[in-house]
This record gives C-alpha cells, structure tokens and sequence, in this order.
C-alpha cells in the first residue's frame, strides 16, 4: 500500500519491519547454531587429545618401559634404568596433554561470538536510523 506520493503507508512499513526483523532474527539463529558447533568440535578434538595421552601413556607404558628398562639394565642398576624410562613417558604424557589443553582452551567460551558481535552492529545500526528517522 503506497500513498498517492508514492511512500509507503505506516502500516506497511511496520509490516515491512517486523518481517526484516523476524527475518534477521531467524539468520542470527542460525550463525549461532553453526558457530556453537564449530566450538563443540574443537573441544571434542581437545577432549580426544586427552583420551589419546592417556592411551598413549597406557601403552608405552607396558611396552616400551620393558624394553627400555631391559636395555637400559644393560649399563646401569634395574632401577635407575626403570626410573629414567619412567621419567621419559611422563614426559611425553605431559606434552600430549599440555597440547589437548590448549585445544580445549580454543574452544571456551561456549559462546557464539560473531553471532554476539553482529547482532550488536545490528542493534547500533536500528538505533542510528531510528534517531536520524526521528531527527528527520
């Protein structure tokens, strides 16, 4: 419905804006959605480095201790042999974990920041034509 001039009605335009607004709101859901999911897979990655040191340290642990251990026996007393392997596994466990830590890190806050950032540009934009639309 457009007046004689060649303007919108008030009518229309307010139906204009509540579809744009339902239409923005629906799109910001959805950046949302895919921004969250990004994040939950960065932390799964993280949570996986975990479980893989703790796997990792499981299994060297059996394996590679032994054979260490038993040449490393070779040259030095059965125990100083087993405390340096020990201390080397650790070592390794320590890195794989420092490294799912810091992928974890890159995932938190769970919280959609893009989405959180637009809808802010979104906001100071209404507002500036809302106060240009009432100065004028």
């Amino acid at each position: 419905m457009e007046s004689s001039n060649g303007q919108a009605s008030v009518a229309e335009l307010v139906k204009r804006l509540t579809e744009q607004t339902s239409r923005l709101a629906h799109q910001e859901v959805e950046l949302a959605k895919a921004e969250l999911a990004l994040k939950g897979k960065r932390a799964g990655l993280g949570a996986g480095m975990f479980g893989g040191a703790g796997v990792f340290g499981a299994y060297a642990l059996g394996a590679l201790a032994t054979a260490a251990i038993l040449g490393l026996a070779q040259g030095v007393a059965s125990w100083l042999a087993a405390l340096i392997v020990a201390g080397v596994l650790a070592l390794v466990a320590g890195v794989v974990a420092l490294i799912g830590a810091r992928k974890v890190k890159q995932a938190v806050p769970p919280i959609p920041e893009q989405t959180v950032e637009t809808v802010r540009e979104d906001l100071e934009y209404a507002k500036a034509k809302a106060q240009a639309g009432r100065a004028g």
